[in-house]
């Protein structure tokens, strides 16, 4: 069974900031993770897409996504999805971030566009 399991590469045993990428997860599960967790406000990727779709569940604090040409205010509670090949970006809100963003991929596939 532990080949089913992932454990935290710094070996905490708890779901506090918790920031790592997964990639090729056992199971065949077809998805990869990126775990975002940032107290820091204004910070976040360039603009880029994927040939797949990316799913961002907010856990904590907020973000101001830019997803194709709209512009959404997501926060804690919510999910959003950016469709396949929609060029996207966020920065975080004034009491940071924390989120799993989930690629419908196994690996990640990423056109940077800025």
């Amino acid at each position: 069974m532990d080949t089913f399991v992932i454990n935290r590469t710094d070996g905490r045993s708890d779901g506090e900031d918790w920031a790592e990428n997964y990639e090729e997860l056992p199971g065949g599960a077809g998805i990869s993770l990126i775990l975002e967790s940032t107290t820091r406000a204004g910070v976040g990727p360039r603009l880029h897409q994927h040939p797949y779709a990316e799913t961002f569940l907010i856990r904590r604090g907020s973000a101001t996504f830019r997803i194709g040409t709209a512009e959404v205010e997501g926060h804690a509670g919510q999910i959003l999805v950016a469709p396949a090949d929609t060029p996207h970006t966020f920065r975080t809100g004034p009491h940071g971030y924390e989120a799993v963003h989930i690629h419908a991929n196994e690996r990640f596939v990423t056109t940077w566009l800025e």
